[in-house]
């Protein structure tokens, strides 16, 4: 039996990322830096690009240690625009850097990105009922706000749509359409 799958999950990449994780609740403080990330590496390009790119990002960014992140000086930079296995802008692996170092200051600060993420929806997920896909909207109130908190916690690459993107993504949101098997409520397929 086919699966009903949200428009966009095409093809075994699209499809696995639909099934698996996209919109499924995620509170894994490395995961969710894992996604805030790729979210902003995405700006601007198609996310099957990221997907296939995902492994690449994982071996140069030390498995998203935002420890040894952090520490990244010069020569790591210079590693990171010569590494074909991740997307080669200096702004976004500049915003990738200074994204763990916003990380950890905010740990010293005794908070985390999953509270954070999470108090922007109340701590439960947000369950939307879009129709089709051009009922999903690319960023919300609540996304500009998260935005504009992470920006002021020293995090970059995190416009409004790059932040419902992530919302979407580690399940903030649920955006599944209404025929999607993996809609909260749906029948789960026979």
């Amino acid at each position: 039996m086919t699966r009903e799958r949200c428009g966009w999950a095409r093809g075994p990449a699209y499809e696995r990322y639909h099934d698996e994780e996209w919109g499924v609740p995620e509170r894994d403080e490395r995961k969710l830096f894992e996604l805030l990330n790729l979210e902003g590496a995405q700006a601007g390009l198609s996310w099957i690009t990221i997907l296939r790119k995902r492994e690449g990002y994982r071996r140069a960014f030390a498995g998203w240690d935002p420890a040894v992140v952090a520490g990244f000086g010069g020569e790591d930079r210079e590693r990171l625009l010569a590494d074909r296995g991740i997307v080669r802008n200096r702004l976004k692996v500049d915003a990738a850097i200074a994204n763990a170092r916003a990380l950890l200051a905010l740990h010293d600060a005794g908070g985390t990105l999953s509270d954070v993420l999470w108090a922007s929806v109340g701590g439960v997920p947000q369950v939307n009922r879009p129709a089709t896909l051009a009922d999903v909207p690319a960023s919300t109130p609540a996304s500009t706000a998260l935005s504009k908190e992470l920006k002021a916690l020293g995090f970059r690459f995190v416009g409004p749509t790059v932040v419902y993107a992530l919302m979407q993504s580690a399940g903030l949101v649920d955006d599944h359409v209404a025929t999607c098997w993996r809609r909260r409520g749906a029948a789960p397929p026979a």
